[in-house]
């Protein structure tokens, strides 16, 4: 597959090694940043202020539409969270929406409704990653993710995947932490997989994991991002290119979390630009 380039992309996908031992037989899930893949510490990281400055505080936001949060079996015994707007007529098509590293907060229900309104005959589920914890200072998210463990996150993922069921079409979408969710999700769905899309999160750079995604990504990144740089984007890129895969990358002039509405980094314009661009590719993908 050919590489298409709008203009630039990357971000997480080494930080899950360094929090829990990985299971020989499962695909690791990093965290949110890192600047590389060569021993730093997650705890540390989600510790240090200077990591924390680059995720505003949110500002104060009261979700008042509709969905219902839901329950789900996981493949570790327990249970799981998901906030769901079911589709109006009985559809096989699912929206899997991951959060930022904030938690499942009502931000990621309004953008859920955002895609649900505007997508036709499609089951949007936002899955909660942190079992019910939402942070609302930097501290606290810093806190969160260094608390998660790459099992219970791909025991989650697992759990919402089976919920849709077999028959089930899927695309993806997730912020920041998200974003590299949103990756990882794509390749546990297998040949389920038809479309995902990342804002601002680190990537899959193992060549063998990326020629396991059956469907092309497109991804949304900010160039003021001091979390994830062009050449980091541009790694993976060809790394995608070395698998046979297809991404679409668009660079935005802008900082980490700018299509974040209650942000205050926030970019209207950009943000107006990527929605419009990704909600183009999910109608695509999912036929909807």
């Amino acid at each position: 597959m050919k590489i298409v380039f709008i203009t630039g992309l990357s971000f997480f996908m080494s930080l899950f090694s360094y929090l829990k031992p990985a299971q020989p037989q499962e695909t690791a899930i990093p965290l949110c940043h890192t600047t590389d893949s060569q021993g730093n510490d997650m705890s540390a990281m989600a510790a240090d202020p200077a990591f924390q400055q680059l995720h505003e505080a949110p500002l104060p936001f009261t979700y008042m539409g509709a969905g219902e949060m839901i329950k789900f079996s996981t493949p570790d015994g327990q249970s799981a969270n998901g906030f769901l707007l079911k589709a109006k007529k009985p559809s096989n098509k699912w929206l899997l929406v991951y959060q930022e590293w904030w938690g499942l907060n009502d931000n990621i229900k309004q953008q859920s409704e955002t895609f649900y309104n505007d997508l036709k005959d499609v089951n949007v589920l936002a899955v909660d990653m942190y079992d019910g914890k939402v942070a609302t200072e930097p501290a606290e998210a810093g806190k969160l993710m260094q608390g998660a463990n790459k099992d219970r996150l791909m025991s989650i993922q697992k759990g919402a995947i089976a919920y849709a069921g077999p028959k089930a079409e899927f695309a993806s979408v997730g912020w920041c932490f998200g974003g590299m969710l949103s990756l990882q999700s794509a390749m546990l769905e297998g040949k389920q997989a038809k479309g995902c899309v990342m804002y601002y999160g680190r990537p899959e750079q193992d060549v063998e994991k990326l020629k396991t995604l059956n469907t092309d990504v497109l991804g949304f990144f900010g160039s003021q991002d001091k979390g994830i740089t062009p050449e980091s984007v541009k790694t993976f890129e060809e790394n995608m290119a070395k698998a046979g895969e297809k991404v679409t990358v668009k660079m935005y002039d802008a900082g980490h979390g700018f299509a974040n509405p209650s942000n205050p980094v926030y970019n209207k314009e950009a943000a107006a630009d990527a929605y419009k661009l990704a909600l183009a590719y999910l109608k695509d993908k999912l036929k909807a």
